[in-house]
């Protein structure tokens, strides 16, 4: 294998795994479905029927996967889903 492949494999694989980083909402019992499911379509670009069924699985599942990309995108998203009074963090 020359030394170029070699370099360009190892980028390829650094662009993969900056783009596994999630935004996860946990469960409270102080928001509405309303509130999460506004401010889901709002911070997260979500559509109605995708942030109802994040709030939903948030409800009942205590936790859920509402965004995945690279760090550096998450991080204004989540904070905005914690100055909405939401739990979230990347992960």
């Amino acid at each position: 294998m020359s030394t170029k492949e070699k370099i360009l494999e190892e980028v390829l694989v650094e662009e993969l795994t900056s783009l596994n980083n999630e935004i996860i909402l946990y469960n409270d019992d102080v928001n509405t479905f309303d509130h999460v499911i506004d401010t889901l379509i709002r911070v997260c670009d979500h559509t109605s029927e995708q942030a109802e069924q994040c709030s939903i699985i948030v409800h009942y599942k205590g936790k859920c996967t509402v965004k995945t990309g690279s760090l550096d995108e998450l991080k204004p998203q989540c904070t905005q889903l914690l100055e909405a009074g939401l739990s979230a963090e990347i992960v």
